[in-house]
């Protein structure tokens, strides 16, 4: 019972840990203060969660963990966010606060699902079918993330269309104003890129501890790389101006097809994506 009620206790760090990391990304871009106060707020929880359990560690070995990888990776991921937590309180630098806590999610998601830490527990199987759950949500909420930018992006299109044309009908006010659309392109692009990167790191993970063969060289895990570039640049066009307006209408609905023929094909082509 005390076996599976860590496990469960690390997989919500993990999770939280997630969260802190999509709305630090959204800060990051849009210097956003709800999302930077609830970042803050869900990563304390998260390193209030690390330091106890840091602490009943020593209390029970009567020793520093620093002794193995697996125990160096764990306060490794500590410091980071010790580091990130000083950092947020004390100086404005929000780019090494979000890159320091990108660290160290890898490396607390290493630690909590790592081969040694699953084959050593009693409840390994079910860690490995949860990592592979909480992957495949990540990527459904990028997915919807990518979705709801497709749409907006549609619906700024066609009302730039009928404002050009001066058409109206009694649908137009049912529709957004051009700034809500294109506000709307943009809170998908920023949901979906940390949504799908968290969702690639657990991929990766639960591959390497759940699968005798698999290759990064996968057309699933190309596919979803692609993606994640493809907007990541799309959105960096749009933070310096290169692309506005219907230019980012239609790079967003480009980029979507991306999402789409990698959902279907590439999960066809994949060796190890059955879930499809």
């Amino acid at each position: 019972m005390a076996d599976i009620m860590m496990t469960r206790l690390h997989e919500w760090m993990v999770v939280l840990y997630a969260v802190s990391l999509v709305f630090y990304f959204i800060d990051y871009l849009n210097k956003d203060r709800m999302a930077h106060r609830s970042a803050f707020w869900i990563l304390l929880v998260v390193y209030v969660m690390q330091t106890v359990f840091l602490v009943m560690y020593i209390v029970e070995t009567k020793r520093f963990p620093i002794l193995s990888l697996f125990e160096g990776i764990y306060f490794y991921a500590w410091l980071l966010i010790s580091v990130s937590i000083l950092l947020h309180l004390f100086s404005k630098v929000g780019h090494a606060v979000f890159i320091l806590n990108v660290i160290g999610f890898i490396f607390m998601t290493i630690h909590t699902f790592a081969p040694n830490q699953i084959s050593n527990s009693a409840v390994g199987e079910a860690l490995i079918s949860e990592l592979l759950f909480i992957h495949i949500s990540f990527a459904i909420l990028s997915y919807v993330a990518f979705s709801m930018s497709f749409v907006f992006a549609i619906l700024y299109l066609i009302l730039y269309k009928l404002l050009k044309k001066r058409k109206w009908s009694k649908q137009f006010g049912r529709l957004p104003s051009l700034q809500q659309a294109a506000s709307g392109i943009k809170i998908g692009i920023i949901t979906g890129i940390p949504f799908l990167l968290i969702s690639l790191i657990l991929g990766v993970q639960w591959a390497y501890i759940a699968l005798d063969e698999w290759s990064l060289l996968d057309m699933k895990i190309i596919g979803s790389f692609f993606i994640l570039i493809v907007y990541a640049v799309v959105l960096l066009f749009m933070q310096m101006g290169r692309l506005r307006g219907n230019n980012a209408a239609w790079a967003n609905i480009f980029a979507f097809l991306f999402v789409i023929i990698n959902f279907f094909l590439g999960s066809t082509l994949s060796g190890f994506h059955f879930w499809i």
